[in-house]
């Protein structure tokens, strides 16, 4: 969906906030010198936050953001609450949408189908 108007800038609002902790959260764990393992999923979480950011392939991101907070719960790696409220905002995300002010909307846009009587 490419809401406009206030729904788009509240999408807008929760994209950054959301791509901007994801960015921060992994940059500080890469650099406190995590495992192998941490390190990559820290990595692929600040690619995730920077297509939110951007707004580019929305849904796709934020099931990644569920997936890496998921394993970031079972692991016990950071605290419970901002891994669930990563998520949560993550799978907001994944439903909603971009919002018009995203490369999605430029890229995909809203498209109109006429049906006609035949």
């Amino acid at each position: 969906m490419f809401p406009n108007g206030w729904p788009g800038a509240a999408l807008l609002l929760l994209r950054m906030v959301t791509g901007l902790l994801l960015v921060y959260d992994g940059v500080v764990a890469l650099r406190a010198g995590p495992d192998l393992e941490t390190a990559i999923l820290q990595s692929a979480a600040v690619g995730a936050g920077i297509l939110l950011i951007l707004g580019l392939w929305t849904p796709i991101a934020g099931a990644l953001v569920i997936l890496f907070e998921v394993y970031f719960i079972l692991h016990g790696t950071t605290h419970l609450r901002s891994n669930v409220l990563m998520g949560a905002l993550g799978a907001s995300l994944a439903v909603l949408g971009p919002g018009v002010r995203s490369i999605d909307a430029l890229r995909y846009g809203r498209k109109r189908f006429d049906i006609h009587n035949p």
